[in-house]
């Protein structure tokens, strides 16, 4: 089948579903009287048509059926399935890089569903996506909030407070592309919370980014990057971040060779 085939089956299944719900006598009257087993079969064609949809790459399609399932789910107190749906368009709008600021917005949906539901890992998973692409879209200051929050979130738990020392690393790139003195005072503000963040190889290779920035040392910037890269493979999150701070060293080249 085509993706015209596609989207014309996704069509007839949304009309489909919106006479199962016309004829269940109301919405609300559907979800909680004796119409309920049509809404459900509703929920599910529903689902069908986007996924229809997403086959086709039909974009509005998909938010035209978004505009309708998760709030579904939202009035019954479903959260969790409400949140994995605004995932899935997240996650369509990500792979495709159709709209990042878009898939933004699902995945802040989707955590905030997840907090209703008092599912604080899964919340967390889906701000620490929205600050990976708030920081790439030059958003420092909503991406240091989501960091901090997130990271003084888990530097208490002893099963995740490992991972607390990368995330006020990522917080302090962030305020570091903004100004010198703010990740300096961020910097310490972190050791303050978070003793073991001190003794990390994050911190460390902050305070030397922070000298060679006040010295103006290129050189010693990249070398500091280099022997961290050797040991801790940095990613292309990190990379970027880093060359845009190295950048405002006077008389950078603007690369970390």
């Amino acid at each position: 089948m085509d993706n015209s085939g596609k989207e014309k089956e996704a069509i007839q299944l949304m009309a489909d579903a919106d006479k199962k719900v016309k004829s269940s006598g109301s919405f609300l009257g559907g979800m909680f009287g004796g119409g309920h087993h049509k809404v459900e079969e509703a929920c599910e064609m529903y689902c069908r048509a986007a996924n229809m949809f997403k086959m086709a790459k039909n974009w509005s399609g998909i938010q035209c059926v978004m505009i309708f399932f998760p709030p579904f789910f939202v009035l019954q107190g479903r959260f969790t399935i409400a949140a994995k749906h605004h995932i899935s368009i997240a996650e369509i709008y990500e792979s495709e890089l159709v709209d990042i600021e878009k898939a933004i917005a699902h995945y802040e949906q989707a955590a905030d569903y997840y907090k209703g539901e008092e599912s604080n890992s899964s919340a967390n998973k889906c701000l620490l996506k929205v600050g990976a692409y708030c920081a790439q879209l030059e958003q420092y200051q909503k991406a240091i909030e989501i960091y901090e929050q997130v990271g003084a979130n888990t530097m208490d738990n002893p099963l995740l407070k490992y991972s607390a020392k990368e995330y006020f690393f990522k917080a302090a790139l962030c305020h570091f592309i903004v100004d010198e003195l703010n990740a300096k005072i961020a910097v310490e503000k972190y050791e303050e919370m978070f003793p073991a963040f001190s003794d990390s190889r994050e911190c460390k290779l902050l305070k030397k980014l922070l000298e060679a920035h006040e010295e103006q040392n290129s050189d010693a910037f990249t070398e500091a990057v280099k022997e961290f890269d050797s040991i801790s493979r940095l990613d292309q999150w990190h990379t970027t971040l880093l060359l845009r701070i190295k950048k405002t060293i006077q008389g950078d080249e603007g690369d970390l060779k």
